[in-house]
């Protein structure tokens, strides 16, 4: 075993946190040090071997010498909780980063990935041997930079998965073909760490690669039994592989929760080897579930701990409060490091700004916030804990428009958002008035005003067209069955919409003015919902301009061309969001007002709530 200070590892989530020479800094160390207090293990972001292996620009290294000093100080940092640290090593083989100059490309095959990517050179015997040595040297500098366990990665469709899956690997040579074969590469990458250094070795594997013709549970039982021979302590069960399937690579919310728990039990009950499990482990339940009905030696949390650095100081009750809920949406996580900006969370505003101070208030002030969203509850929540007095103004329900949000296939996983914030409000004494406020409400009456009012649908005027709706066509009594529905407009809502209304046996139209149907959307999901889309037979019309509406046919313009589309019997609007703040004019001279969110400028979830704390924390 581990022996490890409880269960809980903190799985290797990507940061991009450093810079193009590949050392920790400090938003590293601020990073991790916030979430090693109530965990028995944190597992860095996964390093590079060579800087010519590089997944990111901004990935952390440990390819020479000059890195230890740094990742040194980050196993400090982390031990000082009696936690222990875990050195993910991993060489991605053909799936280096095209992008980062002076890349190599390297595999079992010449073939590129299915889903795009240069043409790898398949590896001779001297670049299998140099590889090991990357690996060897790696694992020696983890050690002297005071790692506790070593963990390899022989899954997620990296070089060693190359080698292992059947799919990839096309080798006539003792490198590929029979299972055996094709194991070779990982146990010589296997045999070679264990001979420098007597840390202990978790192996991470996909338990099934969830593409026809590639890792197989089966199989992975049979290497899961080597591996025990082999003294490794544990296996690290996950599935997919970052070519074929980023998805369940991601563990993204629209594959469905436990699959990989699955495997994992299997592998458990075959074996009898302690196994990690691990995906969308994200609420008490699940931890229940897998204590419970899968008996889990160890259980990796990636993401929940991003969005709740104290998740499981909470769930174990060694502190006060309430969760703040991961959504599995790789909006912040996936999204964030994608771009460029570093590793971020829709829920949580302050990932990637551990190192800035949270600091009370010097004087304490009354606060009225106009508005019962996601920005306008962050807001009331962050004042409040800055020691002001805070009053919300809501209309209607608090949430606002997210309410919407999860009544779209696979995201009822965001439906957990608005009662942890609501919660919160209970919990901090925020008062909740449901009007709308006025003037007369606020003038003379709070010391400074939060403006967080949101956005309205940008309006649309067509010609005959006097009926039709927006997103609330995704309430339950409002979604439409066996109908032939156009959607004006192909951005999230959009698409989100025809996907929600795909099931109920409707017939889709969506048209757009441009041509990148989901053009806003996060891109696994982007790619799902248009995948859906296409094989429910939703026709998509690109460069089209509504004319006008007579009766049930809508008149059209096409790259000039004049089209129609026939026996329309529902018409949804969803060409964008324009911001709406009807108070600023009103307050002008009169009080403070800050203005925040969407009702500042229109985004999605992630820039309400990031923006309504940027703001609050500082006035």
């Amino acid at each position: 075993m581990l022996q490890l200070k409880n269960n809980f590892i903190f799985a290797p989530i990507k940061t991009g946190y450093s810079d193009k020479t590949g050392v920790v800094t400090e938003k590293h160390l601020k990073f991790y040090e916030a979430r090693s207090k109530f965990i028995g293990a944190i597992t860095p972001e996964p390093m590079y071997i060579d800087k010519c292996l590089r997944e990111l620009p901004t990935q952390i290294g440990i390819n020479n010498d000059d890195k230890i000093e740094g990742l040194r100080k980050l196993t400090d940092i982390i031990h000082q909780f009696d936690t222990k640290v875990i050195a993910h090593l991993n060489h991605p083989g053909r799936m280096a980063n095209p992008k980062i100059p002076d890349n190599i490309f390297l595999s079992s095959t010449d073939k590129p990935c299915e889903n795009g990517g240069p043409t790898p050179k398949q590896m001779n015997k001297d670049d299998i041997q140099y590889a090991i040595h990357l690996f060897v040297d790696a694992a020696k500098r983890a050690k002297k930079a005071g790692f506790d366990i070593i963990e390899l990665q022989f899954g997620h469709g990296y070089l060693a998965a190359q080698f292992i899956s059947p799919r990839v690997n096309d080798r006539s040579d003792e490198y590929g073909g029979s299972f055996d074969n094709r194991i070779r590469f990982a146990l010589e990458v296997l045999d070679a760490v264990k001979e420098v250094t007597n840390l202990p070795i978790i192996i991470r594997i996909s338990g099934d690669e969830m593409i026809a013709d590639g890792i197989k549970l089966e199989e992975m039982i049979k290497f899961s039994k080597i591996l025990k021979e082999k003294s490794v302590e544990a296996i690290h069960v996950s599935a997919g592989t970052v070519c074929n399937t980023p998805p369940w690579y991601f563990q993204h919310m629209f594959v469905p929760k436990g699959k990989t728990w699955e495997f994992a039990k299997k592998i458990k009950e075959e074996v009898n080897i302690p196994t990690i499990y691990v995906g969308q482990i994200n609420t008490k339940e699940d931890i229940k579930n897998l204590a419970d009905n899968f008996n889990a030696d160890y259980i990796a949390i990636g993401r929940a701990l991003v969005a709740d650095p104290d998740f499981i100081g909470k769930y174990n009750k060694q502190i006060i409060g309430n969760i703040r809920p991961c959504l599995a949406c790789a909006e912040g996580c996936l999204g964030g490091v994608k771009s460029g900006k570093g590793l971020q969370c829709l829920v949580n505003p302050k990932v990637g700004k551990e190192i800035d101070i949270f600091e009370k208030a010097k004087s304490s002030k009354n606060y009225a916030v106009v508005g019962g969203g996601l920005a306008g509850m962050e807001a009331a929540l962050t004042l409040k804990k800055r020691g002001h007095k805070v009053t919300i103004f809501e209309k209607d329900g608090l949430g606002g428009q997210f309410n919407l949000a999860p009544l779209t296939p696979n995201k009822k996983s965001m439906e957990s958002l608005i009662p942890y914030f609501v919660k919160e409000i209970k919990d901090n004494n925020i008062k909740v008035i449901y009007k709308e406020a006025e003037k007369s409400d606020l003038v003379n009456k709070y010391d400074e005003v939060v403006i967080a009012t949101g956005s309205k649908p940008v309006e649309i005027k067509i010609d005959g067209l006097d009926k039709f709706h927006w997103a609330e066509i995704l309430l339950k009594e409002n979604l439409p069955k066996n109908k032939k529905v156009l959607i004006i407009g192909g951005g999230l809502i959009g698409v989100d919409i025809a996907t929600a209304l795909i099931p109920l046996n409707n017939q889709i139209i969506i048209v757009k003015r441009t041509t990148d149907f989901g053009e806003d959307m996060e891109m696994i999901a982007k790619l799902l919902s248009l995948k859906k889309m296409k094989e429910k037979g939703t026709i998509f019309s690109d460069h089209t301009h509504i004319k006008k509406v007579v009766g049930k046919t809508v008149y059209a313009e096409k790259e000039g061309k004049n089209i129609q589309f026939n026996d329309i019997d529902m018409i949804v609007v969803s060409i964008g969001m324009k911001s709406f703040n009807p108070l600023e004019n009103e307050l002008k001279n009169n009080i403070l007002f800050h203005v925040i969110g969407d009702a500042k400028k229109t985004g999605n979830a992630q820039d309400a709530i990031k923006d309504a704390y940027d703001i609050t924390k500082m006035i």
